[in-house]
């Protein structure tokens, strides 16, 4: 840690700012938290909304902690989870490569442009009776709906992020004798760095959207499938904490993502 006398009275004030803002952002987003929950068990409480409808905090935590005893949360969870995780790292490694090669071939990218526009549009629901028939009633089925659902928006995304590289400097080293493979690895891919950060990011909805839909679809077991559950038989308990699990994963994912990211910067 450098000392603190190698910076001058206004740039530590300065430093002293930023921190005091970054804390104050974060008392305000757990205020506002607190806030809503306070209210929302509040509101239950004294019968302001039908907390069988709304259902409440107390109630969300107590159909939490009934999963746990009877063992079933971590197998809802895990399921979920690794679907999840597989279907995401599949969409970024195959999206990422598939972007690559667009790039190194125009006529590649030319022919297959449109065809990337369509299935973006195409909504991916309504393969889903032949995912089915594809792959199973199993996990296959939910992992490749979640490829299906970030694959697209991955190649889009990086694609979109090679092809905006820096002309002068694309022209700069091709006059300098750079061949395809050294400009590619020399500018290409570390100028795209933010745009691979923010196609993780997207990806992260995208994952948690495809098996979620997934589950809707076919499964046994997982949040999806608590969430049609207790849709069905009218525990809208289980539904409400269902959903709330799934904001928490979804928030550490995206956290773990947001490090990755401060991680890039500094090193950059």
């Amino acid at each position: 840690m450098k000392n603190t006398r190698e910076f001058s009275p206004q740039h530590l004030a300065y430093l002293r700012g930023v921190k005091k803002k970054s804390i104050l952002v974060n008392v305000a987003r757990f205020s506002i938290l607190f806030f809503f929950l306070a209210l929302w068990e509040l509101s239950a409480q004294l019968a302001w909304i039908n907390p069988f409808i709304t259902s409440s905090p107390s109630r969300i935590a107590k159909a939490i902690a009934d999963l746990y005893k009877n063992g079933t949360l971590f197998h809802h969870v895990g399921t979920t989870l690794w679907e999840t995780l597989a279907g995401f790292a599949i969409a970024v490694a195959v999206g990422y490569s598939v972007a690559l090669a667009l790039w190194w071939s125009e006529a590649l990218r030319r022919v297959l442009e449109p065809y990337l526009v369509v299935l973006n549009a195409l909504p991916k629901i309504a393969l889903g009776p032949l995912i089915i028939i594809w792959c199973g009633t199993g996990s296959e089925a939910i992992v490749f709906m979640t490829v299906l659902i970030g694959l697209i928006v991955a190649i889009m995304n990086m694609l979109g992020g090679f092809m905006a590289t820096d002309e002068n400097k694309l022209l700069l080293l091709k006059s300098m004798g750079a061949s395809k493979l050294q400009i590619l690895t020399k500018l290409v891919i570390p100028s795209s760095l933010p745009n691979f950060i923010s196609m993780l990011k997207i990806n992260v909805g995208m994952a948690w959207i495809g098996s979620i839909m997934g589950e809707y679809i076919v499964s046994k077991a997982g949040i999806g499938y608590l969430i049609v559950y207790g849709g069905q038989v009218f525990k809208l308990d289980l539904v409400m904490s269902a959903v709330f699990i799934l904001c928490v994963l979804a928030a550490i994912m995206y956290a773990l993502v947001a490090l990755l990211e401060r991680l890039v910067i500094k090193n950059r």
